[in-house]
């Protein structure tokens, strides 16, 4: 019975149930105009033709249009009314001038590589291409004096977080999108309250969407209290908007400017397996130390003022050579660069079709979602037509079906054209990495889905010419080993339901 009760007073619940509330009562209220209903159908139909008007020419992508368009010219009387409400994510005047602000002072603090760009050129210049379109278009600097260890597992970076953190002197500050109490977050919460204490500037963004499930709705009070300095992004309130689809899903750790965490690992027990939540959770990150981490500070910073209405904070008192002591070695080019949904710049979606553009010999990816637009796929599959050992590696166990349903409608088309698909046996793949040539890299936060590329906060590492790609490619390869490929002879024996259910899905998966 307590279970029972803990669920249904739950907030997600109660919002969820306020939500259904407010749009009945928008079905209603419309409905209720009897008397006028024919100018208001002819109003409806009016408004739904110039919303389908503008939005097509809107330079947004085709497959997110299609999704709106088809449930508009469906039902005309509500399609207008409802992508007005939740479908332009629009900000607000006061949002853009203070995200207008935050962006120049980070243009400020964040200098331009043009030196070392300059070098790079010299060395490959396709390299120095993929370079150039992420310090203009993400403001994200080159740096070449970075060490970088890659983590292949959930349990691999818990244990290297929990060392660097103990470490720390100055100040810590982590931005996630999921906490949840247990071995990880709770052994971590430890450490940052006892670092707290001794004097540390320690400072915790979640997403209140990310942990809404795992957190009580106060629980930034309760942080503050033990000395942990607390900011919840987008807080969820049960009011129809579009704002909702905007999460923050980053994850970073900054420990003194100068080292520093990022990739698909939220500080919750699954993500190291401390339970067997989807079997086998597989999932990867990456240790930065040196210059580069500088990238990760400003995009902590920038965000904590976004979320604070501050813009006052002196981000050069966090810079990196405040704080060390010695330089690191050369370990090639590093850029750890963000991706806003507010900028109109999908950074994350051109990195990685740079990289499958630019591929010569192979392109190995694992990603949880593989929901992607026409112009990738067809990239994927013109690469692997040219010779390119394209392969990728998807979970086998679902940690939602209708995503798994979409993801595995893509697979004919990609096999068809010679892409090797395999899906990872024990359990789910949470890692989402780029691998190619030996030469390049991605790891971060950033799903081959349509939340991850348009609609949300996200992060990642560019990396080329760096040591540790080799175990990124190692660590594909065992991955692999104890994968199961997908042939069209599988995909054949979807059963005909099943196959109708995914294409449906597959029309409207952007806006999952």
């Amino acid at each position: 019975m307590k279970k029972i009760l803990k669920f249904v007073f739950h907030r997600m619940v109660i919002a969820a149930l306020l939500m259904i509330l407010q749009l009945t009562l928008l079905i209603v209220m419309i409905l209720r105009f009897e008397n006028y209903f024919s100018y208001f159908y002819a109003f409806s139909i009016l408004l739904s033709i110039v919303v389908v008007v503008r939005m097509v020419g809107q330079t947004s992508d085709p497959a997110y249009k299609i999704a709106w368009i088809i449930p508009i010219m469906a039902v005309p009387v509500f399609g207008g009314f409802f992508y007005l409400m939740f479908g332009t994510g629009r900000l607000s005047r006061h949002s853009r001038k203070k995200l207008s602000a935050i962006s120049e002072k980070m243009k400020q603090v964040l200098k331009p590589s043009d030196a070392l760009l300059k070098t790079l050129e010299q060395q490959d210049p396709q390299a120095a291409i993929q370079a150039r379109y992420i310090q203009q278009y993400a403001g994200a600097p080159l740096s070449q004096t970075t060490t970088v260890e890659y983590l292949p597992l959930g349990e691999v970076k818990f244990q290297r977080m929990v060392e660097e953190l103990e470490k720390a002197r100055h100040y810590i500050f982590m931005e996630y999108f999921i906490i949840e109490e247990g071995i990880m977050w709770n052994t971590v919460r430890e450490i940052l309250v006892r670092k707290a204490a001794e004097g540390v500037d320690v400072r915790l963004i979640y997403d209140d969407m990310g942990s809404i499930m795992t957190v009580p709705a106060h629980y930034a009070r309760q942080l503050e209290k033990q000395g942990i300095h607390t900011c919840v992004f987008n807080p969820f309130i049960p009011v129809l908007n579009s704002r909702l689809n905007n999460r923050d899903h980053r994850k970073i750790c900054v420990i003194d400017g100068h080292t520093g965490f990022t990739g698909g690992i939220n500080l919750a027990d699954e993500y190291i397996n401390a339970y067997p939540k989807h079997g086998h959770w597989k999932d990867t990150a990456i240790l930065l130390k040196g210059e580069a981490v500088w990238n990760l500070t400003v995009m902590f910073l920038s965000m904590w003022d976004y979320i604070r209405d501050n813009q006052e904070t002196d981000y050069e008192r966090y810079r990196p050579s405040t704080h060390l002591e010695r330089r690191m070695p050369d370990d090639g080019i590093v850029i750890p660069f963000a991706d806003s949904p507010l900028d109109d710049e999908a950074v994350g979606e051109t990195v990685y079709m740079n990289l499958i553009n630019r591929a010569k010999r192979y392109v190995y990816i694992t990603t949880p979602y593989l929901i992607i637009s026409d112009e990738m796929i067809e990239a994927l599959c013109r690469a692997a037509k040219g010779g390119v050992d394209v392969r990728i590696i998807t979970p086998h166990v679902a940690d939602k079906w209708y995503v798994h349903a979409v993801t595995r409608a893509y697979y004919k088309t990609l096999i068809q054209a010679g892409v090797k698909i395999f899906e990872y046996t024990p359990g789910f793949i949470h890692a989402k990495s780029f691998v190619v040539d030996d030469c390049y890299g991605v790891v971060g936060t950033i799903n081959l889905d349509y939340r991850s590329l348009y609609l949300h906060f996200e992060c990642a590492t560019w990396m080329y010419g760096c040591a540790c790609l080799k175990d990124l490619k190692e660590d594909f390869l065992a991955t692999q080993a104890v994968s199961g490929q997908v042939t069209l002879e599988t995909c054949r024996k979807v059963r005909f339901p099943s196959r109708v259910v995914q294409s449906l899905l597959r029309v409207f998966a952007p806006l999952m």
